[in-house]
C-alpha cells in the first residue's frame, strides 16, 4: 500500500485510486522505411508492389504487398542473406466486412532476430493467391485453415482440403463476415444433415470400437496383447 493511502473501511469511502501513469513508450503508428531494415529493402527492390506499411500495436511492423507478387516477395524475404526469414509462425486471414479479405503472414528471422508481418488484401470476388507451402512447410496446414474458414484458394497447395470443417460442409466459410450467425441452413436442416452423416467416413474402425483393435488386426487372427486371436 502506498504511503498516505487510506486503509480498511476508509478506502471504501474514499473510492478507487488513480492508476499509476504508464511508463511504456509507444512507438508512432506510421512507419518510415528507415524504421525497419526489411521495409527499406522491400521498397528498394519491389517498388510499387509494396503498397503501404506502418507500425501496429506499438512495435509490430506491417507491410501490405501486391497479392500477385506474394510468392516472389516472400521467397526473397526467406532466401536473401540480408533478410533470412526462415520461420513462418502463422498464416491467417482477416475479414473486416469491407469487401476484402487479408491473408496475413507472420514471419521471424532467427538469424537477424527481427519479426515482420506481411499482408495481402484480396477482393471477396477473387479470393485466390499463390501458396507458400513450398517455401515453409509450416504454411501447409495454416493455408488449409484459411481456405476452410475464409474461402481463400491457395494456388499450388499440395493438399487443398478443409481442415476443421467436414469435407462436405456446404454452408460456406464460417469466419467470413457475411456468414450468418446460425449458419446458412435452418437448425432443422443442420440437424438432419448431422444425423444423416456416415460416421465411418470420419472415424477409423479403431475409433468406432472405442479403443479396440482395428478390423484388419482381428481379421488377421492377431489380437491385442493378452487376447486370443481368431474366432472363439
Amino acid at each position: 500500500m502506498k504511503p498516505g493511502t487510506p486503509g480498511g473501511l476508509d478506502a471504501v469511502e474514499t473510492g478507487p485510486l488513480p492508476s499509476d501513469a504508464p511508463t511504456r513508450t509507444v512507438a508512432p503508428q506510421s512507419a518510415t522505411p528507415s524504421d525497419h531494415p526489411s521495409v527499406a529493402a522491400l521498397v528498394a527492390r519491389f517498388g510499387d508492389a509494396i503498397r503501404r506499411h506502418r507500425v501496429s500495436a506499438g512495435d509490430q511492423t506491417v507491410v501490405w504487398i501486391d497479392p500477385a507478387k506474394n510468392l516472389e516477395v516472400l521467397r526473397w524475404l526467406k532466401d536473401d542473406p540480408t533478410q533470412l526469414y526462415d520461420m513462418m509462425s502463422d498464416v491467417t486471414g482477416v475479414d473486416y466486412g469491407t469487401g476484402t479479405v487479408d491473408v496475413v503472414y507472420q514471419m521471424f528471422s532467427t538469424m537477424h532476430k527481427r519479426a515482420l508481418r506481411v499482408r495481402c488484401e484480396l477482393p471477396v470476388s477473387a479470393l485466390e493467391i499463390d501458396s507458400v507451402a513450398g517455401l515453409w512447410h509450416s504454411a501447409d496446414w495454416l493455408e488449409r485453415e484459411v481456405y476452410d474458414l475464409f474461402g481463400v484458394t491457395f494456388r499450388g497447395h499440395p493438399d487443398p482440403r478443409r481442415i476443421l470443417m467436414p469435407d462436405d460442409y456446404a454452408e460456406g466459410h464460417p469466419l467470413r463476415k457475411d456468414f450468418p450467425l446460425r449458419g446458412r441452413f435452418s437448425r432443422a436442416e443442420q440437424t438432419r444433415r448431422a444425423l444423416a452423416q456416415d460416421v465411418e467416413r470420419f472415424y477409423t474402425p479403431t475409433d468406432l470400437q472405442h479403443g479396440g483393435p482395428p478390423q484388419e488386426v482381428l481379421a488377421s487372427g492377431h489380437g491385442a496383447p493378452g487376447e486370443s486371436g481368431g474366432a472363439a
